[in-house]
């Protein structure tokens, strides 16, 4: 059904919503879990089906306009102004395959909705730190989860996806069916078309033993010490990440943790409880915890393990992927997250390594720097241009800081990063071959760039 007032002239009918500025829902449709910025297209599809989307892929190249995909709007990095944006929220579809142990999720689905279908059998998919990100997005660009390092990245478990490509074609890629597309979805799959809905392995896992371990700011330099060490010694099936942040004094927050500095371990480890236990000791040691979390849990409730917050707002951040942990180097980035800090940042090492750095056998990935042991990033809430560069000098200097020890960049932790998104930032996400193989294979599928809103590579076309 098409909106009275469609603007776009000679827009094709199509089985779901249509919106142009002005309409009624516009906004509505356009706004994301990442406030900080807004697609402003000419055209809003709301798709309700797959030929939906191939019918807004079609208009878009027959009319010279770039197409841009949102389905909950947190990873956005680029606002698309003038084009058209092909909502997926309404593509919430889910069938488990139990004997194969596999998912078909359609492309605006939670991963929410996934957690709890696969429990039903005993399974779970790989997912990360918030139920409320689009499952199909995060495969496509990686997927650190929480249990990563037993099991990979989630875009390594990628079987098949259905994708329209900028022809307006709608076709199923797999490694057999279509091995050099099959690969760069693994990593790069935001660049070569529409993906409306993937099937990815599940796991059986019903239960984990994690959470987190909450400390006093006073802590923080022998907690980080503590954590970074322990990292070396902990088997591939505990995944963990270290936090730093000081907290405003709002209401929405527990009355502990108000306008408080404050450090977090988040713990997943898959295994039993009295194991877990046993190799959690060590950071419980460090000081008595303001709150302990970490137990065991049923895999739905594995939300409260980063335990992200829920509500949607504004925010940007940079990363960096480390071959190692240097604790010259950490002690400064440390300030970035810490009292004194110019702006409010969130400062997150994940612990990386096992599975992860593993390249998968069936088909490869595109995904670049295995080799890096943790990943920084450091997220900052802001409102307005003012804090926009506030927070864009306090990342800038992370990046300094860090310098050489740097291997490149994890792209899906980079968010809102406008003008800044550049080239040689994507390139910063792969290594050097694979990017330039990227490139050919977008000059061949997409050589007018339709798809360049998010971590966009660069076509090469002879």
């Amino acid at each position: 059904m098409r909106s009275s007032t469609v603007g776009i002239k000679d827009f094709p009918a199509v089985e779901g919503r249509t919106y142009v500025p002005g309409d009624e829902g516009y906004d509505t449709e356009l706004a994301g879990f990442n406030t900080a910025y807004a697609h402003r297209p000419s055209v809003v599809v709301a798709a309700r089906s797959a030929e939906d989307v191939r019918t807004a892929v079609s208009y878009a190249r027959e009319h010279h306009l770039s197409v841009a995909v949102q389905a909950t709007g947190h990873g956005l990095s680029v606002a698309n102004e003038g084009g058209v944006v092909i909502s997926t929220r309404e593509l919430d579809g889910v069938r488990i395959d139990v004997e194969a142990r596999t998912a078909w999720i359609e492309a605006g689905t939670q991963w929410g909705r996934v957690i709890e279908e696969a429990a039903r059998f005993g399974l779970a998919p790989l997912s990360g730190s918030f139920p409320g990100v689009g499952a199909v997005s995060y495969t496509l660009g990686g997927g650190i989860g929480v249990l990563a390092r037993e099991f990979g990245y989630a875009a390594d478990h990628l079987r098949a996806a259905e994708i329209v490509t900028a022809d307006g074609e709608l076709r199923t890629a797999d490694a057999d069916s279509d091995p050099e597309l099959f690969w760069a979805l693994r990593g790069a799959g935001h660049n070569f078309g529409v993906v409306t809905a993937i099937e990815i392995d599940l796991v059986p896992v019903e239960r984990v033993y994690g959470g987190q371990l909450v400390f006093d700011g006073k802590h923080t330099e022998e907690l980080m010490r503590t954590w970074a060490a322990w990292t070396k010694t902990v088997p591939e099936t505990v995944s963990s990440g270290i936090g730093f942040v000081v907290y405003p004094d709002i209401p929405v927050l527990p009355e502990a943790l108000r306008g408080r500095y404050v450090a977090t371990v988040s713990v997943a480890f898959n295994g039993p409880a009295k194991e877990g236990e046993r190799l959690v000791a060590p950071l419980r040691a460090v000081a008595t915890p303001l709150t302990d979390g970490v137990r065991e849990m049923p895999y739905t409730d594995s939300a409260q393990i980063y335990s992200d917050p829920p509500f949607p707002h504004a925010y940007t951040s940079t990363n960096v992927l480390l071959s190692g942990i240097d604790e010259d180097a950490l002690a400064t980035v440390l300030k970035a997250g810490g009292p004194d800090a110019d702006i409010m940042c969130v400062l997150n090492v994940r612990h990386l390594g096992g599975a992860l750095a593993r390249t998968p056998k069936d088909g490869g990935s595109a995904l670049g720097h295995r080799d890096a042991q943790y990943l920084v990033q450091l997220i900052t809430p802001i409102e307005g241009n003012e804090s926009l560069a506030v927070a864009r000098s306090v990342q800038d200097g992370v990046h300094t800081t860090l310098g050489a020890r740097v291997l490149g960049s994890a792209l899906p932790f980079t968010f809102a990063d406008g003008e800044r998104a550049t080239e040689a930032q994507t390139r910063s996400g792969y290594e050097a071959a694979d990017y330039d193989r990227l490139a050919r294979l977008k000059g061949l599928l997409d050589p007018q760039n339709l798809f360049r809103h998010n971590r966009n590579i660069i076509p090469v076309t002879d």
